[in-house]
């Protein structure tokens, strides 16, 4: 039973929400998502359906559109930590989503860890 890589990515991502959702006890999920070209990630309450904050490749303060590299990928760690604080969201729980954790995935955990966000 070979499968394709958007299978396997697929398979991975249900796994990782699952056991988020087993063990969230009420705490925000920070989700990321990584295309070719641009890079994002979102603090979710997953109670109330609602988006908290967020930092992405395409916007046009952070001067980073259209680039998807790890120093871009820190730079948004950064920034979605620091709207977290504006928030007073510390805790959170990070959806990597089907992505495996290396590389701009692995920065941008790294950079949110260091802006204060605690997972």
């Amino acid at each position: 039973m070979a499968l394709n890589k958007r299978e396997l990515f697929l398979k991975r991502r249900l796994r990782v929400r699952n056991k988020i959702k087993a063990m969230s006890n009420g705490r925000l999920r920070l989700s990321v998502h990584r295309s070719s070209k641009n890079i994002s990630a979102q603090l979710i309450d997953d109670v109330k359906g609602v988006t908290v904050a967020s930092a992405s490749t395409l916007e046009k303060d952070l001067g980073l559109i259209g680039k998807n590299n790890v120093e871009a990928a820190a730079k948004i760690g950064a920034a979605i930590a620091e709207r977290a604080k504006k928030a007073g969201v510390e805790d959170v729980y990070f959806d990597r989503g089907g992505f495996l954790f290396h590389g701009k995935i692995k920065a941008l955990a790294d950079a949110a860890r260091e802006g204060g966000l605690k997972f």
